[in-house]
């Protein structure tokens, strides 16, 4: 009894233990980690949101977050691009994606910031092709309304990864999910038809 007592002792000094090491190391490296977000984030802004002097961010009343690019430096004008991450279901990873469109509603461009896809397979959504300078898998989605974006798959113009169909629709739904999102928040200019 008395060893099982000592045992019982023993594991507790340690599990208290390594509680405060995890404890110490977390407040070492969140705010790290806060600030790699926050450089991540700002850079993919820039990427999407090509016209953008100045960019600013605008929470929803569910606490969402969009972001409003202007393209001079007063921001008292209409934005002419907004932004916003698009959250969707892979095969193995749940998929970040920035997404930025003009003020029309077509997408400028899109960056993946998280996927933790198949290696080979749904990895290759981030795959940049030899003498190209950018994901050839996101380069498909500029100059398209939400209404556009559909996979091959699904008879749409999106080309899919090969072997990893899961992981294009999940990128494609979610771009088409949050822009339908954002012009519940964001008026779409229309657009603006010749008449003869």
């Amino acid at each position: 009894m008395k060893d099982i007592i000592k045992l019982s002792l023993i594991l507790g000094i340690f599990c208290t233990a390594a509680a405060f090491s995890l404890a110490g190391v977390n407040k070492i490296t969140r705010p790290r980690i806060e600030m790699e977000r926050k450089r991540v984030i700002k850079e993919a802004l820039e990427h999407v949101l090509p016209g953008a002097k100045i960019i600013t961010e605008n929470k929803t009343i569910d606490e969402k977050t969009y972001y409003l690019g202007y393209a001079a430096e007063d921001t008292t004008q209409r934005p002419n691009e907004f932004a916003f991450i698009a959250y969707g279901q892979g095969y193995s990873s749940r998929i970040q994606t920035m997404v930025g469109v003009n003020n029309k509603g077509i997408i400028e461009s899109i960056e993946i910031l998280f996927q933790q896809e198949t290696p080979g397979l749904g990895a290759k959504s981030t795959e940049i092709r030899p003498r190209e300078e950018k994901p050839w898998f996101q380069k498909q989605f500029a100059g398209k309304f939400a209404a556009d974006i559909k996979v091959d798959k699904d008879n749409g113009e999106i080309v899919s990864i090969t072997g990893a169909t899961i992981t294009s629709r999940a990128v494609a739904n979610s771009i088409q999910e949050g822009i339908e999102w954002l012009s519940d928040y964001v008026k779409f200019e229309k657009e603006k038809t010749i008449t003869e």
